[in-house]
């Protein structure tokens, strides 16, 4: 095995050792076929496994009843929010969004152009999207709340989320989706751009509970219809066969080498914890985000000054930590904690920053 750095990226991010090292094995043969998993058909009965399974262990993993289908649809998370607005949204209601950076934004201006009456019931723009807000309100004649989950840009994370009675919640889960327990119980839809925490770019998992798809208008074209792809099982068209082999894959590493997403939290809890209990017990680095807001997935920092960045980044370019620049939006630097990222990385990279302000600060 070549050279291995200690990956921070953000997306398309770390994906697991073992799951790389299933992929290497099975590349020229896959599973006696003789052929690559890039080369055999979609309608294979050894894809169909692929698929079945990969949507087997989706369900156990989140706990999802048989009301909710698992699908796998191209154009990224950027598609949902045109998708979400188009199928879910009930003529003479609003549909109602929290924003909370980047991402949100983008999802409230997709709705907009599509013509739809949008409510934001609350923000953290006011402060730089530093925080999550609470005490949302939802109305309860709001087609539906569509909530960011986790914030990569700004690094913040829901740790609760809103309690929205009778209507449906809706969720972006492109950045902890596998990461922590959560109850399903309330979600109307949920979607995750897969290059993140559960496969590579070029697939999104969507969840939606069958009663959403007596919303899906009739004269939606079919690609844009949630119910084209349960009805055809993502196989209307050719679907990215590739990428959901990998999110199968990374599916298996979390249920049997992990042990569950239970598990998978209590170990991303502990790398968030060595990151921003030292954070927090020095006055060198800065986080960005409030502290009963902050991600557990992307943690986000500052340093006193333009020109200690610009040497900090200079130093990680020799070392074996990569990708932690923070979004050219709002600089700094950005340490993603994905799933498949281990503790020593962590443990690596703090002793980097130890060892930074003793020479700086």
């Amino acid at each position: 095995m070549g050279r291995r750095i200690y990956n921070f990226n953000p997306g398309p991010a770390a994906l697991p050792l073992p799951v790389l090292q299933k992929i290497q094995e099975e590349m020229l043969d896959f599973k006696g076929t003789g052929m690559s998993i890039l080369e055999i058909s979609h309608r294979s009965k050894a894809f169909e496994e692929v698929l079945d399974d990969a949507i087997a262990r989706i369900k156990r993993l989140l706990k999802l009843d048989n009301r909710y289908h698992v699908l796998f649809v191209q154009g990224g998370a950027s598609l949902q929010f045109i998708m979400v607005p188009m199928n879910l949204a009930v003529p003479g209601r609003k549909v109602a969004y929290v924003d909370t950076g980047t991402w949100s934004s983008n999802a409230i201006k997709e709705a907009r152009i599509l013509g739809r009456e949008v409510a934001v019931i609350a923000s953290s723009q006011d402060r730089e999207y530093c925080y999550i807000p609470r005490g949302i309100y939802v109305p309860s004649d709001t087609a539906y709340l569509h909530v960011t989950s986790n914030n990569t840009i700004r690094g913040t994370q829901f740790h609760a989320f809103p309690q929205t009675g009778t209507v449906p919640l809706v969720s972006d889960m492109s950045s902890d989706i596998f990461s922590r327990v959560f109850d399903p119980e309330p979600f109307g839809l949920f979607y995750a751009g897969a290059q993140k925490n559960a496969g590579p770019a070029g697939v999104t998992i969507v969840v939606v509970r069958e009663d959403m798809l007596e919303r899906v208008p009739k004269d939606l074209s079919t690609m844009l219809k949630y119910t084209t792809y349960v009805e055809k099982k993502s196989m209307f068209n050719t679907p990215p066969c590739f990428a959901i082999y990998v999110v199968q894959l990374v599916a298996r590493w979390l249920e049997e080498t992990i042990g569950g997403i239970a598990r998978m939290e209590s170990i991303n809890r502990r790398k968030a914890d060595l990151l921003y209990d030292y954070l927090d017990g020095q006055d060198f680095y800065r986080g960005t985000a409030d502290r009963d807001s902050r991600s557990l997935m992307n943690v986000t920092f500052l340093l006193p000054n333009a020109e200690l960045e610009q040497r900090f980044l200079k130093e990680l370019q020799t070392s074996d930590l990569g990708g932690l620049k923070g979004h050219r939006s709002v600089g700094g630097f950005r340490a993603s904690l994905y799933n498949a990222l281990p503790v020593e990385a962590v443990e690596v990279l703090v002793g980097f920053m130890r060892e930074f302000v003793r020479r700086n600060g």
